[in-house]
C-alpha cells in the first residue's frame, strides 16, 4: 500500500480509540520503552501528543525517565510551518506548554538545545517491516533526522503493515518500533 492509503486507513483506525483504550496502549507502550538500554543515552527528544489525532500519551514516558533517569535531558519540538524545520528546547514541564495553531503543544520557554541528540521516539500513524514509517506527511521528522544521527525509535499502537510501497530516498528508516505488544529491531 501506499502512504497515503496507509495514513487514511491509520488515521480511521485511531479515531475508533476511546479515552480508555489510548490510556491503556499508552501504558503497554511504557512498559516496553522501560526495557530500552539508556546506559548510552544522555539527550532524549520526545515529540509530545496532539489529544485531538489520539496519539501515544508521552507525557508517561517523560514522567518515567524524569524518575528513573534523572540525568537524561529531555528534549521537544517546536515546528515552523513555513520553513517545515523544527528547533529543539529543554522540556521545561507542562506549565511551560501551549498549543499552537494547529493544536500541537510547544515549549513556550525559547532555550533551544543545539548538541548531540542520542534517542528520538518519533511519531507515526503506522511502519512497516522494514522500519519505514508513515506520519503526517509534512516531512519534519525525515529532515531532522537526516541531520542527526541519533537512535530513531517509533511509537506506535498498532502492528506493522507489510510494506509501503512509495519509498522516497529522503525517508528515514527507524531502528526500532515500539508496540504495545513488542520492541520491533530493524
Amino acid at each position: 500500500m501506499n502512504k497515503a492509503e496507509i495514513r487514511k486507513q491509520a488515521s480511521a483506525r485511531r479515531k475508533t480509540l476511546s479515552e480508555e483504550d489510548i490510556v491503556r496502549l499508552s501504558k503497554m507502550l511504557l512498559a516496553q520503552f522501560c526495557g530500552l538500554d539508556f546506559s548510552d543515552v544522555h539527550v532524549v527528544h520526545l515529540f509530545l501528543p496532539i489529544a485531538e489525532k489520539k496519539e501515544p500519551d508521552t507525557f508517561m514516558l517523560i514522567s518515567w525517565l524524569q524518575t528513573n533517569h534523572p540525568d537524561i535531558k529531555i528534549i521537544v519540538p517546536k515546528a515552523d510551518f513555513e520553513t517545515s524545520l523544527m528547533t529543539h528546547h529543554f522540556y521545561r514541564g507542562e506549565e511551560d506548554l501551549q498549543k499552537n495553531l494547529f493544536n500541537i503543544l510547544e515549549p513556550v520557554e525559547n532555550e533551544q538545545f543545539t548538541g548531540k541528540i542520542d534517542l528520538v521516539v518519533v511519531p507515526l500513524l503506522a511502519f512497516d517491516r522494514k522500519g519505514y514509517r508513515v506520519g503526517y506527511g509534512k516531512g519534519f521528522y525525515d529532515r531532522f533526522l537526516q541531520e542527526h544521527p541519533a537512535l530513531k525509535a517509533g511509537l506506535c499502537f498498532f502492528e506493522s503493515v507489510d510494506t509501503i510501497t512509495d519509498i522516497h530516498a529522503n525517508d528515514i528508516r527507524l531502528d526500532l518500533c515500539i508496540t504495545p505488544d513488542q520492541t520491533i529491531y530493524f
